[in-house]
């Protein structure tokens, strides 16, 4: 079993829609995945509803904090935007591979209705595209 953990700052936004991606496409292989943050600002409507138009829930996750993590020997841990990556605390993992992928935020962006449902595209299209890849690289 490889464990894998998508850590942000918030785990809100990018860090849910990019667990749900790695549940979609690795479902049927040997892999569990977490996400979690730095701090905890609960699910993200705007990552919520994204999703969905995607045909994915992320309804029932939760937002957790990175330490409830503490006794999971990770082989993946994957931060999604600069603030975790450059405030990351210690993870005890014998032999993680560590990546960084600073996705767009688009919990940030204050415009009208339709700009914010294209921010939110535009992260889920570039979330989705990345952990395509990375579950083609690491567990094809």
């Amino acid at each position: 079993m490889k464990n894998i953990l998508v850590l942000c700052t918030g785990n809100s936004c990018r860090s849910q829609m990019a667990h749900a991606y790695l549940n979609h496409f690795l479902d049927g292989k040997d892999a569990a995945v977490y996400s979690a943050g730095i701090e905890t600002h609960g699910i993200n409507p705007g990552a919520a509803s994204i999703m969905k138009e995607d045909g994915i829930s992320i309804d029932n996750h939760t937002s957790n904090h990175v330490d409830e993590y503490n006794q999971v020997d990770f082989d993946y841990i994957i931060t999604v935007c600069d603030h975790a990556n450059e405030n990351c605390p210690y993870i005890p993992s014998k032999n993680a591979l560590r990546l960084h992928h600073n996705f767009y935020d688009p919990s940030k962006l204050e415009g009208t209705d339709s700009e914010k449902h294209q921010a939110f595209l535009k992260a889920r299209e570039e979330i989705k595209t990345y952990f395509k890849n990375f579950t083609a690289t690491y567990f094809s």
